[in-house]
């Protein structure tokens, strides 16, 4: 059977320290639960936490798309880096490479976008502590496909259960 695979994103340089450390605690039970963490490869905030995590654990797998045709930047903590030479538009192959995506924290426009594409493509999107702003249009776009969550364990607890159902929901944009 094959691994599935957990997307984490959030914010990068502007990840806060609690975001940091619930993607690293979140990276950690994704890995020990022997699902891959994919992130957006690079070695700042959220895809780095999330990849540290996971690399706590000795059979864990990380994936990082990235965004440049050059490993430049890429995370120590990525396993396999995919170099797309796409700029932001590897957030669609962020997306539709994983099973369930979570958004960790603070959401950019880049975040926002991953959250907004899972969703047109009917995976499931875990919001771990985002802003209010970023639930609220993510719980309009898509009701019964987002669920919130406040902890680490919370998130492991929902993907549990989503990949039990494994039911995708299309949306349109």
């Amino acid at each position: 059977m094959r691994r599935k695979i957990i997307g984490v994103f959030g914010a990068g340089e502007e990840a806060d320290e609690q975001s940091a450390r619930d993607a690293f605690a979140l990276g950690k039970l994704i890995a020990e639960n022997k699902w891959i963490v994919l992130t957006g490869g690079r070695n700042v905030g959220i895809m780095r936490a999330a990849s540290e995590g996971a690399k706590q654990i000795s059979d864990s797998i990380t994936l990082g798309i990235l965004p440049d045709d050059e490993p430049i930047g890429v995370s120590p903590f990525v396993d396999i880096p995919i170099l797309t030479g796409m700029g932001n538009a590897r957030n669609n192959i962020n997306v539709l490479s994983c099973d369930v995506a979570v958004a960790v924290g603070k959401c950019g426009a880049g975040t926002v976008s991953e959250i907004a594409l899972a969703l047109k493509a009917g995976k499931p999107v875990v919001l771990l502590n985002t802003p209010d702003d970023v639930t609220s249009l993510a719980l309009r776009l898509s009701s019964h496909n987002v669920h919130k969550a406040t902890s680490p364990m919370q998130v492991i607890d929902y993907i549990r259960k989503l990949l039990s159902e494994s039911t995708h929901y299309p949306i349109s944009l």
